[in-house]
């Protein structure tokens, strides 16, 4: 029994690793900078970033393990936030070249974790090792009951992240789905932009959607496809569609 090609198109999504140069500096070029540089394993020992959600604290955390470790250096993303942790895996870490921890806000508090913490800062410290730290909140807003980490959390240099202007947000747009092989038009944008939350992260996991929606169907975006990808649509059905060779959206005016 033979597959029709729109049945043999499996709509499979492969997570992708994130990278430095996809993050669009804007506002923060400084820190951006200085990330890349402790990636590269020069600059600052110590980097703490802070600001809301969606400004790419983690992905900058992230982004730079992946750096340092494809230039031979070992690494490790400790992200606070996940369940099940315990303050255990900060053992032996000060034998890494770069260190980055996420979410510190989320162990505020906690006696056992600040004290862990507190030890591998100065572990590193000793090594010379790279740490880089993020929050919600600068170092001397967070509720922490251990004076001396609040210190060390201020040892190097501060940055809060703020959003980015729309215009950003719009090249964030085109040079994220250029990236993935697909071209979004000036109306396209100025759609997603009108109708869809304009956090970093947020247009990110859109222009995924849309890239997922537009694999399938083997075909550039178009607004009733972005449409469909902003209500969270995704192709499962493997089944051919009445008619391969059409264009339009069914249903979509």
């Amino acid at each position: 029994m033979s597959a029709s090609p729109q049945q043999l198109h499996l709509p499979l999504e492969w997570p992708r690793e994130p990278i430095l140069s996809e993050y669009l500096p804007g506002p923060n070029a400084e820190a951006v900078a200085l990330v890349s540089a402790m990636a590269a394993g020069t600059g600052e020992p110590f980097l703490f970033l802070f600001g809301n959600a969606g400004t790419g604290k983690t992905h900058l955390l992230q982004a730079a393990c992946i750096a340092a470790t494809e230039q031979g250096r070992q690494t490790h993303f400790v992200p606070l936030g996940a369940p099940g942790l315990e303050p255990l895996l900060f053992e032996d870490l000060e034998r890494l070249d770069l260190v980055a921890i996420d979410d510190i806000q989320t162990i505020a508090g906690d006696a056992v974790w600040e004290r862990a913490l507190f030890d591998l800062f100065n572990r590193m410290r000793e090594k010379g090792r790279r740490l880089l730290t993020a929050a919600k909140s600068a170092p001397d807003a967070l509720p922490l009951g251990l004076p001396d980490l609040r210190s060390r959390l201020q040892w190097g240099p501060r940055y809060c992240l703020t959003p980015l202007a729309d215009a950003d947000c719009e090249q964030l747009l085109i040079k994220s789905a250029h990236r993935r092989g697909m071209d979004l038009n000036g109306e396209q944008v100025r759609y997603i932009m009108n109708y869809h939350t304009r956090d970093p992260a947020s247009l990110l996991r859109l222009v995924a959607q849309i890239d997922s929606l537009s694999l399938c169907e083997q075909r550039q975006p178009t607004i009733p496809l972005i449409r469909r990808a902003m209500r969270g649509e995704r192709q499962t059905d493997l089944a051919p569609s009445p008619s391969v060779s059409g264009t339009a959206d069914a249903g979509d005016e």
